[in-house]
Order: C-alpha cells, then structure tokens, then sequence
C-alpha cells in the first residue's frame, strides 16, 4: 500500500532506521553513512530495500570510492554521463547480487519485488510534452545498456516464475540482439571479487559499444585512472577562489551523491539522481563562507601551485599589469610562468597531471611521426630556399657602378654605354616568430594535435635559425596565464617542451595577443611575424572571487571584436598575424572576423606544413 504524504512524514524516522540497518547489517560496517531516500521508499518499498542491500553488499565486497572516482573522471573526458552510469548500475549488479544471494537468503524475495515494481514502472507511459516529443524522436532515449538491464530483468523474473516468458514485454526484449549479447559479455563479472575486474569491464565495454573514439582521443583505462581529482574540480569550479578544506567539502558531498547513484537502478528518463555532474550549483549550494580580505594573494598563490611560479619579479609583474590589464580586461592580471613541470612550488597532483599529458602528447607524436617528420622537412626546405634567395646578390650592367676593363673597347665605338656592373643586395633584414597557442579547456579534445603542429612550426624555424618563442594562454580566476615553452633565443633542444601543451580554463584571447605583442614589438629584428592557433572562442565570464576588482565578462560577439582589435592593432606596427583554425566548422565565422583573410583551416596533419609554409614564405618572398 502506497503511503500518502502525511503518513510518510509520520513514519519518516522508522523507514529511514530500517533502511540504515539493513544497510549496515549487509556492510557489517556501522560507522559508514549512508542517506535513506524516502521519496524511493513510497514509491516502492522493496526497490529502496534492495537499493540498500546492493549498497551495504558493494560497500564490504568492493571500494565505492574508487568506481566513484572513476565514474567522475570518465565524464571530466567528455564520456557520455548517462550511458556510463547505466553501464556501471548494470555491471554493479550483476557482480553483487551472487554475494547479496549466497549471503543473504531473503534478498531473492526482496530482489523480485523491487524489479517487478521496476518493470512495472518502465512500461507505464510518461506524460508526453510536445518539446520531450519532438526531443525523444531526434535522441531516443534508451541506450544499449539500459536495454540490457530490462533484458536482465525480464530473465530473471522468468527463472523465479514471477513473469511468463510469452509476457509481450519479454519478447520484446528478447529480440533484441545487442542486448543478449551485452549481458553474455557481462556474465564473467558474477565471479568478480576486486574493483580493479569491474572497472576493466565497463571501461572495455563504454569504449567498445558507446564511444569507440574514446580511447585513442582520452587515453586507456590507467590513463583514465591517473588524472589527479584536485584536477578535476579544479577545472569544475575554477571561478571560485576556494580553500583546500572547502574543496574536499565539495568533493566529499559529489562524491557521495555519486555513490549513491550508481548503485541505484531507476525507471530511465523518470527519475535522474542529484549531483550525479559536478556543477558551479554544488559549490553556490555547499554551505560555507567565502573568503574576502585574503583572496587576492589566495588566488596568487593558488595560480603559482597550479600553473607554476612567474618568471619575473613582482614589480615586472605589477608594471605588465598596470600596462597591458586596460580596458576590456580592466580588473584582470597577468601570469607568466615556464609552467608547472619546471618552477613547481610543489610536486602536487596537479603537476603529475601535467606529466601525464605531456606524455600523451609525446605519444600522439610518436604514432604520427612520417607524416610530423614529413610537414618539417618540406616547411623547413621552403624556409630554407626563401631564406637563401634573400641573401643572394644579383649582379647586372648599369651605367655607373664597378667598371669593367674588359667592355671598354666599346668606347666611342659602340652605343653601349654600360661599361659598369652594379651588384644589388637583396633585403637581408632578419624575422622574429612569435607561435601563441589556444590553452583552454576547450581544446583539450584537440590538444595532441594543436601541440604537434606548434611543434612542426618550431622545429622548422629552429632548423633555418629563425628566432622564435612559443607559449600558449588561458585564463584562471583573475589570471590570464602565459606559458612559455621555449624563448626566442633558446636552442632547439627546447622545442621538446611544447609537449607539455594541455588545455585548461577558459580564454581572454584580446589580453594574451596584447601580452605577447608588447614583447614582440621591442624585438630588433625588422619583421615581426605572430602565428596563433586557436579555436575561434574566446571566452570569459568574468567571475572573480571577493576581494579583487571584478573584470568585465568577455565572451560572444564583444570578446570576438576586442580580438579581432588586437589582431589589427598589431598589424599596424607591421606585425604580420596569422591565425590558425583548429575548431569546430561552426566557429569559422568568427574566425574570420577576428583574422580577416590571413586565417587557415587545417583539417588534418598532412596538408599542414603546405599552408604555413604558403603564409611564411610570402612574409619572406625577396622585395
């Protein structure tokens, strides 16, 4: 019998002392939490009944914890959320129920109950809005995995004679191929005793049924694994300047929802756990004070441990702010560091999260070496080719220059009077390169590309002894971080540090081109080329923690226009700018507004060195 509203609030005390002692009853652990949902519990009380049973089951056998961290760090890469919750609630229970089962004689009648009210409740037809409708037929909504869990369902009501294997329903189900497959694949997890077994099986199987793109995009299991959760919410909650205990706050309590979650099985599209994605609304929601006098030099700090510390003092610091943080990025400040892997304050998660990219890179170079190789060679010879025409010297007869004994028979004698060679020098003035590259979290799908075409351009330059630096930007908090991979000066062993390229954070892209123009321009060679690679998104919300000056927002159109300002400001001081494209088609509007015609759109590596060196070469043609 359903409880109504009133009788729930009545018995509120007594469910949630039975749903916490069964729990703890499974676990055999009575200092572990654990929060009853009543709501659950009126709807069918069975279902919250077996939810705590697979709880405390999950809780003794395997380390929550762990698959709760994996869970997170799979949707921090962009894994569908959805999907891989169900895939993970569906080999959570399969790899459960034989140790509730052998432990636990009545849980067979618990379990019964709770799936014939669960299937009960899948086939009664949601109300259907004309938006959900229109949505619905464009995404349908049941995926792989939650057809499999009704597959296992229908089954295993059958063995139990709960269901009749002619139910409509069931053959349904039963049709359904994939599924059968799925759960065969599956079945080994019923003899599964660590975590380590089960994370094998849903990362195997999310990236072989659900997105087998993943792992050559995000990297394998372990790799998946290695991310540092500071990382994470890191990123998640960037514009917030708080704490370490504050953080963990946050962690613990997503953590928590999470675990909850995925041990739960729901009616799919009817009912959805809260804090299932780590959002800004789960750090507005955690209750604790932000800090104020002090979170100016916490943010400073918090900056230097993440990104590594600044290469110049304070008051080049103060004297680059006070210069270059004007107008649109009034309230900002600006960060200039060789990055976190070579002026760490400490060696943190956050740094060994950067050796873990770095190495990806390095091995996105390594599988694609011919043709990286190849995009050098034939941008390096071109440079080399232009270069050398450059400092040719082109000789031809004139009237007055250096005479030649040998013409001048033609004296009085001839009307030729060209009795001298002239010798022209063509212009042998030097360039500077400057390659700014997109470091936002947004290219972070992207970023083994985008540091192997910096790499190419670098390595070219470095081999035809152009002077050039590469750095790449984003923005964190008030701070729009400068990464400096190599200087203009520096031998080529340094191009090997473009590998440590990762995106993170959001993106001022006006205040970086402003920053790396300012030195740029006080370079003594005659021509200035800056080269950037960037997605065509600059973005910043201009959220900025109490305490320090709040900063204009900076995104949409208004962010797309003081870009493109400072493209054509610079090429009024006779800086040559080229943007590289490395977005999605649908930016290439803005592209082009920012860049005007000298833009490119790479699509791949093979077609790379032949655009750049189209672009260099006609900056280094003879005059």
């Amino acid at each position: 019998m359903k409880l109504t509203p009133s009788q729930l609030e009545d018995h509120r005390l007594e469910i949630e002392n039975r749903i916490r002692n069964l729990f703890w009853t499974v676990s055999g652990d009575y200092t572990l939490e654990i929060r009853p949902d009543i709501e659950e519990f009126a709807r069918s009380e069975y279902l919250a009944l077996y939810n705590a049973l697979k709880q405390g089951a999950f809780a003794k056998y395997f380390d929550a914890e762990e698959m709760a961290l994996y869970v997170m760090k799979k949707t921090y890469l962009k894994a569908d959320e959805k999907a891989l919750m169900e895939l993970v609630q569906l080999c959570i229970e399969t790899a459960v129920y034989p140790l509730i089962r052998d432990a636990r004689p009545g849980a067979s009648e618990i379990r019964t109950s709770a799936w014939l009210a669960l299937l009960k409740a899948e086939q009664e037809p949601a109300p259907v809005r004309p938006l959900r409708k229109r949505r619905e037929a464009m995404h349908p909504q049941k995926t792989l995995f939650h057809r499999a869990r009704n597959l296992m369902i229908c089954r295993y009501l059958i063995s139990v004679q709960a269901l009749s294997p002619e139910d409509p329903f069931v053959q349904s189900c039963e049709m359904d191929q994939d599924a059968a497959l799925l759960l065969k694949e599956l079945a080994p997890l019923e003899n599964a005793r660590s975590t380590g077994e089960l994370l094998e099986v849903i990362d195997r199987l999310y990236n072989s049924r659900q997105d087998p793109d993943f792992q050559e995009q995000n990297g394998d299991l372990n790799q998946v694994l290695s991310i540092p959760s500071d990382a994470l919410l890191y990123s998640s909650v960037g514009q917030e300047a708080l704490s370490d205990d504050q953080m963990d706050t946050i962690m613990r309590k997503y953590l928590t929802n999470l675990r909850r979650d995925m041990l739960r099985l729901s009616v799919d599209g009817k009912r959805r756990g809260k804090g299932s994605v780590l959002t800004k609304e789960m750090v507005e929601n955690t209750n604790f004070s932000t800090p104020t006098e002090e979170s100016a030099k916490k943010v400073k700090d918090y900056v230097a441990l993440s990104y590594g510390r600044s290469y110049l003092s304070e008051q080049e610091q103060r004297q680059l702010n006070a210069l270059l943080c004007r107008g649109a990025h009034r309230g900002c400040s600006l960060h200039y560091t060789d990055g976190i892997l070579h002026k760490p304050i400490l060696k943190n998660n956050q740094y060994r999260y950067s050796q873990m990219l770095t190495q990806k890179n390095r091995m996105y170079y390594y599988g694609n070496h011919r043709i990286i190789k190849r995009n050098i060679d034939n941008l390096a010879e071109a440079l080399g080719h232009m270069i050398a025409l450059r400092q040719e010297k082109e000789i031809w007869r004139d009237r007055a220059g250096t005479l030649v004994p040998s013409r001048m028979w033609k004296l009085g004698r001839t009307g030729d009077d060209k009795l001298f060679n002239k010798t022209f020098q063509h212009d042998d003035s030097e360039f500077v390169v400057e390659i700014l590259l997109d470091g936002s979290g947004s290219q972070m799908k992207r970023q083994t590309q985008v540091a192997a075409q910096g790499y190419m351009i670098s390595e070219a330059l470095s081999r035809v002894g152009i002077p050039h630096r590469v750095s790449s930007f984003c923005t964190f908090w008030d701070y729009t971080i400068l990464h400096r991979f190599r200087d203009y000066d520096d031998p080529r062993t340094e191009n090997e540090r473009i590998f440590e390229y990762h995106g993170s954070a959001t993106n001022r892209d006006g205040l970086a081109i402003r920053a790396v123009c300012n030195e740029l321009l006080n370079r003594q060679e005659e021509h200035k080329i800056l080269i950037i690679l960037s997605d065509g998104k600059p973005n910043d919300l201009g959220r900025r923690s109490r305490g320090t000056e709040k900063a204009l927002p900076y995104l949409g159109e208004d962010a797309v226009k003081d870009t493109a300002f400072e493209v054509r400001k610079a090429r009024a001081l006779d800086v040559a700018v080229l943007g590289i494209f490395s977005g999605l088609e649908e930016d290439l509007e803005a592209e082009k507004k920012i860049f005007g015609n000298d833009f490119a759109y790479i699509r791949n590596l093979n077609n790379f060195s032949k655009v750049v060196e189209q672009y260099l070469c006609r900056q280094l043609e003879v005059e």
